[in-house]
């Protein structure tokens, strides 16, 4: 197992090159996680509470780095 790593465009984080494959796409050729190809083929309601998941990881962790910005602007 090698220690390198790739980035995958559809979930924004990087994986293992083992468990990434390379997909054809109209802008060329991008890495995408085996785990992101696999979910495309549950069901649209299995789809879309995904997507409020990652929404709401998002949005606190947006809120936890302003947070720590405004805690940092104060310190000053």
């Amino acid at each position: 197992m090698t220690n390198q790593t790739k980035f995958c465009y559809h979930c924004g984080s990087h994986h293992p090159v083992e468990e990434m494959r390379q997909i054809e796409t109209r802008a060329g050729k991008r890495w995408r996680c085996i785990r992101s190809i696999q979910a495309t083929h549950k069901t649209a309601e299995a789809r879309d509470a995904f997507g409020r998941e990652v929404s709401a990881m998002n949005t606190a962790e947006a809120k936890s780095h302003a947070r720590r910005l405004n805690e940092l602007r104060q310190d000053k």
